[in-house]
C-alpha cells in the first residue's frame, strides 16, 4: 500500500528539479551588497538589517538639494525607531554635484546638519551604474515600468527584512514619504 501511494505521489507532483540541472541560483537582496562611505570605509547592507532604510541619490547644486533638510528630519525623528537613510551623491544629472566626497561631506554637514550615513559619488545609470542600484532599480520600476533614474533625490523604501517596496520621484518630498515609514515601523 505505502510502495503504491509513494508511486502515484510521484507520478502526480511533477519535480520541480531533474537530475542534473543545476539549483536555483542565490536571488539577490538588499542586504547582499557593499557600498563605500563617504570617508573610504566599505559598508555592507547587511548592517541594516532590521531597519526600515531609505537610499537617496544626492547633490548638491541641485533644485531639489533642500530635500536634505526634510531628509535631516524625518532621520532624526525615526533613528531611535529603527529608520535609517543612505545618500549617495551622484554627478550624472547635469553634473550637479561636482565636488570631491570631503567637500560633499562638508556641505552636507555644514549646511543642512546631515547626520545619515552618506557614501562615495556613485554613477546610477549607465556602464558604470553600482551595483546597489542596479538592483533598486530591478526591484522597482519608475514612471511608466522604466528603470533609470530620472534625476537627484529619486528615493527607494525598504523594508525591514531588505524588500524594495516603492520608489519615489524627485518631486516627491520627505514629508510625504512619513506615513509609509511609519506604517513599516510600526510592523
Amino acid at each position: 500500500m505505502k510502495k503504491t501511494l509513494v508511486t502515484l505521489l510521484v507520478s502526480v507532483i511533477p519535480l520541480t528539479i531533474q537530475a542534473g540541472e543545476a539549483m536555483p541560483k542565490h536571488q539577490k537582496m538588499f542586504y547582499d551588497y557593499n557600498a563605500t562611505s563617504i570617508t573610504g570605509e566599505e559598508i555592507s547592507m547587511s548592517q541594516y538589517k532590521g531597519k526600515v532604510v531609505l537610499v537617496v541619490n544626492t547633490a548638491s547644486k541641485c533644485g531639489f538639494t533642500p530635500q536634505y533638510e526634510g531628509l535631516q528630519k524625518l532621520y532624526e525623528k525615526y533613528k531611535d525607531e529603527g529608520f535609517i537613510i543612505l545618500g549617495f551623491p551622484c554627478n550624472q544629472f547635469n553634473q550637479q554635484e561636482p565636488g570631491s566626497e570631503k567637500e560633499i561631506k562638508t556641505f552636507c554637514t555644514t549646511n543642512y546638519h546631515i547626520s545619515f550615513p552618506l557614501f562615495e559619488k556613485i554613477d546610477v545609470n549607465g556602464d558604470k551604474t553600482h551595483p546597489l542600484y542596479k538592483f533598486l532599480k530591478s526591484e522597482a520600476t519608475g514612471f511608466l515600468w522604466t528603470k533609470s533614474i530620472k534625476w537627484n533625490f529619486t528615493k527607494f523604501l525598504i523594508d525591514t527584512e531588505g524588500k524594495v517596496l516603492t520608489r519615489y520621484g524627485s518631486s516627491t518630498k520627505p514629508k510625504e514619504i512619513e506615513t509609509d515609514i511609519t506604517k513599516l515601523l510600526k510592523r
